[in-house]
């Protein structure tokens, strides 16, 4: 299984970012291998030796069928759940990365660096207009929903499928709102779809 993720889709986190809030051509796109995953509640051990590393809390799509060159219109029906997730982001790595015109993969990619909620049927929800948010230490630090993502989950179901193909069990983190910081050792992290909390860890 492949992790596809999605930068800069929510406009505001996008001006935090570099200031630039405005829809692109085409969407952002970068992986993480499998190796970054962790869920059942599993602690996040914080890898102070790669400097900040910030917490991005993401809706993410389950695709439920192989599927290539997948039309927009067609893309529901190749994706059977969702959940709230955790892309961590080594910052420091990342900037100084971009500032010297290099690849960014491994700021994103390093192990443990994508904490996995439990999933919930896609069915219960209508995925245009999904609220969610992520708490630390029972504050509310990002809160949305999908209606304000730059590209909807279809449409990046139909852009990433005419580069590769899509398999059952893939995942897609579908960007983060704006609210993104820094973590530290004794963070307690929740993350809601609605009012129903569906992730929930440590940071050790």
């Amino acid at each position: 299984m492949k992790i596809i993720a999605v930068g800069k889709n929510y406009a505001a986190h996008a001006i935090e970012f570099d200031g630039t809030g405005e829809k692109p051509q085409e969407p952002m796109i970068f992986f993480k291998p499998d190796s970054a995953i962790i869920k059942n509640g599993k602690h996040f051990y914080l890898p102070d030796w790669m400097g900040r590393i910030d917490y991005e809390a993401e809706i993410v799509v389950r695709i439920s069928q192989l599927g290539r060159s997948i039309p927009e219109r067609f893309a529901h029906r190749y994706y059977d759940a969702i959940t709230v997730g955790i892309d961590f982001t080594a910052r420091d790595m990342q900037r100084k990365a971009i500032a010297e015109g290099a690849p960014w993969a491994l700021s994103k990619g390093f192990d443990c660096s994508a904490v996995l909620g439990e999933f919930r049927p896609i069915e219960n929800y209508n995925i245009k207009n999904i609220d969610f948010s992520l708490t630390i230490n029972d504050e509310t630090v990002q809160s949305a929903n999908t209606a304000q993502l730059l590209f909807s989950v279809d449409e990046i179901i139909a852009y990433v499928s005419r580069f590769c193909t899509l398999k059952t069990g893939d995942l897609i983190f579908t960007g983060t709102p704006a609210g993104v910081a820094p973590v530290k050792v004794g963070d307690h992290l929740r993350g809601y779809i609605g009012q129903e909390k569906v992730l929930e860890f440590r940071v050790r």
